[in-house]
């Protein structure tokens, strides 16, 4: 079995680290180790998966871990991967978003046990005054060293935009995070994306100058899409840990599409499959990349991480009901998200039930360019009405065809899927 710094590094999980020795000490259980997570939303997302899992691989390698909500930090906003300020959240919000996250952090840890923490840092940001944190914190840090961070410099560097003093001041707040932890839990870890790797040693730096003692940081890579953007909320196509935002099936149909370059790297990051499950999915890839074996085992472990095996058995019943016959027996709301996609059109129910044709719907859906395009695409076996095949292009709709009682599902070939709506 491997040790944990050897899991860490056989995931690429090791981005930086304030010392060289840390993987030595990761091996020796007895270490507290926190991450901070931002409550601008009222879920978190897939970006903060790998975080969570990281905390999760060091709790099962005997150390103690502790995840911080940032309802203070959260009022400031982390400058880091931003070009403009952040939009300000009152605290009603964001002490509502807390409500939201709070269970999505402790779901991904063993909570049997007091060794297990859930923290907000408003609980001692709001107690300390401003002439109090800049004797005790600001004193300890000069100005060029704070532009100096990678998080500001960039800022800087736009001068159009530059940077408030408040968002300045955020790293100086992480620090002092760090420093809490310390004094009151004895934390001596830091983890984050590689895009903290700036405010986690300035809180390195502060616990140091303050008391001498010798804690550290460590930073994992990024999870970025393909475009080279960062999974995360304020990006498009977010997908969000919290059901009601994004359903299982559209997470699950998410990973599926994981493109051939990327999935391995997943595999590490967010799975706790096997090294040798991951190497013969790695294999498998490299040789059969049409079956999508990996893409499956990444979907499926992703899914029952995060909702539950039950759901992940319900993802690969729709999806496969989505390309084959039985789609008429999935519950309207699986019937929704494995269309959640599609487009939709309106059609008066008379209407429907009146004498429309399968041409008619393929034209008005806009799946067939004309009544011409759609006779040469039923001819052609292109043609699908809730996912059967189509062969009469004098096809008529009636109520047997509308799914509980107000849906249609046409498709054109084997993707183009378009859900007609009785209004």
């Amino acid at each position: 079995m491997p040790t944990l710094s050897e899991d860490l590094a056989f995931r690429g999980l090791i981005h930086q680290m304030t010392d060289s020795e840390l993987p030595k000490r990761l091996d020796q259980p007895g270490l507290t180790v926190y991450a901070g997570f931002d409550p601008s939303a009222d879920s978190l997302h897939v970006g903060n998966l790998l975080q969570l899992c990281t905390l999760r691989r060091f709790q099962e390698a005997g150390h103690r871990p502790i995840s911080l909500a940032g309802g203070g930090t959260g009022m400031i906003g982390d400058p880091g991967g931003k070009e403009d300020e952040r939009q300000l959240l009152d605290l009603e919000t964001i002490e509502g978003h807390l409500e939201s996250i709070r269970p999505q952090l402790g779901q991904f840890l063993d909570l049997e046990n007091d060794r297990t923490l859930l923290l907000n840092n408003v609980d001692w940001l709001s107690r300390i005054s401003v002439l109090e944190f800049l004797r005790d914190v600001g004193k300890h840090f000069t100005v060029n060293q704070m532009v100096a961070k990678e998080s500001v410099k960039t800022r800087f560097e736009r001068p159009d935009q530059g940077i408030s003093y408040t968002e300045f001041s955020y790293m100086l707040l992480q620090a002092y995070d760090f420093l809490r932890l310390h004094f009151d839990h004895g934390c001596n870890l830091q983890i984050g994306g590689s895009d903290q790797w700036g405010n986690i040693t300035v809180g390195v730096d502060l616990i140091r100058k303050v008391c001498g003692d010798e804690v550290w940081g460590l930073t994992t890579p990024l999870i970025l899409k393909p475009d080279g953007t960062k999974y995360g909320k304020t990006e498009t196509g977010t997908v969000w840990l919290d059901p009601a935002r994004t359903s299982p099936f559209t997470m699950y149909q998410f990973f599926v599409n994981t493109p051939d370059e990327q999935v391995c790297e997943l595999l590490r990051y967010l799975t706790f499959l096997s090294h040798d499950e991951i190497e013969a999915l790695d294999a498998e890839m490299a040789e059969h990349p049409q079956r999508r074996a990996a893409q499956k085992a990444l979907a499926r472990s992703v899914v029952a991480l995060v909702h539950g095996e039950a759901e992940v058995t319900k993802c690969e019943e729709a999806s496969e009901a989505l390309f084959g016959e039985e789609i008429a027996g999935l519950s309207e709301e699986m019937l929704l998200a494995v269309t959640e996609d599609a487009p939709t059109t309106a059609i008066p129910r008379d209407e429907i039930l009146g004498g429309l044709t399968l041409v008619d719907v393929l034209e008005r859906t806009g799946l067939a360019k004309s009544k011409g395009e759609a006779k040469r695409t039923i001819d052609q076996g292109g043609a699908y009405l809730n996912n059967v095949r189509q062969t009469d292009a004098g096809r008529t709709l009636g109520p047997a065809d509308l799914l509980h009682n107000r849906y249609v599902v046409v498709r054109k070939g084997r993707r183009e899927v378009h859900v007609v709506r009785a209004a």
